[in-house]
């Protein structure tokens, strides 16, 4: 991973805790992010991938300290935000945004779209209210959307033009990093190419850096530069959107892989189908946190855990038996079938 990144993730932990009782006393705790390095340079999009629960969520909002950490850093331009009074915070934010999954949930529905749009300059202090009529149609504009829709409500709107909305509110301050939580997965398939499309233009236009939270992986490789794939809080592979979509090492990245719909019919190739659903978080496996699921798990993978450690190439995998390798020196124990 690069030092001179943008971003810089180093050992960062998350934890929700577990209340029990009337008195909803603490009695343990869920780390949904545990300990994971992430670095995103000037200009690429990374990509996070997993199931749900697997952490991408809780780590994109624990990054810009929508979630507060336990522990790790956090740095944007080398400074740590975790260490940020909650006032300097407020003035760095104008530089990292968020596009979330909901565009439903995401706009407030008893506000004008031009307020809701304009409501991020002036918490800035970017711009003043005789400047209003004039930012609103630029930001309008440059997410495909006229100019004289800024007077309608959150409710005359189409899933895909609301999250186009979401873009341009998050873009109001130019950002130098974009977070999109799962940004096209409550729309229609019909538009998710066109708000990809647009993510992918205005990275370019802008000179963006995004962090994509995704788990449709013909998405993932449209859009991203390198992945990360997540597995119960921990980064199991990373490296280039090709080498780890096309020649997946860590066997949980093969399975997510092979889940890809396919657009030939005639392609009859073998699909990975995992046994079971992902552990709890609350009480993970010992050693490998995959080898419950594993289909080339040894004795070995249920006592010590993988390293993260570097597979060449720029990649990382965390797995005692990555690659082909792996798979060739152990009879697969996972289901198979046609798709």
């Amino acid at each position: 991973m690069s030092g001179g990144a943008l971003l810089e993730v180093r050992q960062l932990r998350t934890e929700y805790p577990v209340l029990s009782g009337v008195l909803r006393r603490r009695v343990g705790s869920v780390r949904a992010v545990d300990g994971v390095d992430l670095d995103v340079a000037a200009g690429e999009t990374v990509a996070l991938v997993g199931e749900s629960g697997s952490g991408k969520t809780t780590l994109a909002r624990s990054i810009l300290r929508l979630i507060e950490p336990v522990s790790g850093t956090v740095r944007f331009h080398g400074d740590d935000l975790l260490a940020l009074p909650a006032r300097e915070l407020r003035r760095r934010r104008r530089a990292f945004q968020m596009v979330f999954q909901d565009p439903w949930g995401s706009l407030n529905p008893r506000m004008r779209i031009a307020d809701a749009l304009f409501e991020p300059l002036l918490v800035h202090g970017l711009a003043g209210r005789h400047e209003k009529a004039a930012r609103v149609a630029r930001m309008l504009e440059e997410v495909g959307l006229t100019a004289d829709l800024g007077g309608r409500y959150p409710h005359e709107f189409s899933g895909g033009q609301r999250q186009r909305i979401g873009i341009a509110r998050a873009l109001a301050t130019d950002p130098e990093l974009l977070v999109a939580d799962e940004p096209v997965s409550a729309l229609d398939v019909s538009v998710r190419a066109q708000v990809v499309n647009l993510l992918s233009s205005l990275q370019v236009r802008r000179g963006l850096s995004l962090l994509f939270i995704g788990h449709d992986l013909a998405v993932v490789e449209q859009i991203a530069d390198r992945v990360v794939v997540l597995y119960l809080g921990r980064v199991v592979e990373e490296g280039s959107a090709r080498e780890v979509l096309g020649r997946p090492l860590h066997p949980y990245s093969v399975a997510l892989r092979s889940a890809v719909p396919r657009a030939d019919p005639a392609d009859r190739r073998e699909r990975l189908v995992l046994p079971g659903d992902p552990p709890s978080p609350a009480s993970p496996p010992s050693g490998c946190r995959f080898h419950t699921r594993c289909p080339i798990a040894r004795e070995r993978c249920g006592r010590e855990e993988p390293a993260l450690a570097d597979a060449g190439g720029g990649r990382r995998v965390a797995c005692h038996y990555p690659g082909p390798a792996g798979w060739a020196d152990a009879p697969p124990r996972g289901t198979f079938s046609g798709s």
